[in-house]
């Protein structure tokens, strides 16, 4: 697969990481109570950091060639 294409696809990955952070901190905020609550924060927060990286990689990376 040619470089772009596979930048393409892995910011969309970071995208709907992005999504189901969103989606795990309103249940972790609103529906959810006790441990879970807190384990799935922490899971919302860890999905929201490695998303946030991986879209500094690949805008930082710079503009491709093809």
């Amino acid at each position: 697969m040619i470089d772009p294409l596979m930048k393409m696809w892995i910011s969309f990955g970071a995208m709907g990481l992005m999504f189901l952070s969103v989606v795990t901190i309103y249940l972790s905020r609103y529906k959810l109570k006790g441990i879970l609550r807190g384990i799935t924060a922490l899971v919302a927060y860890s999905f929201m950091i490695i998303a946030g990286f991986i879209i500094f990689i690949v805008v930082f990376s710079g503009p491709t060639l093809q």
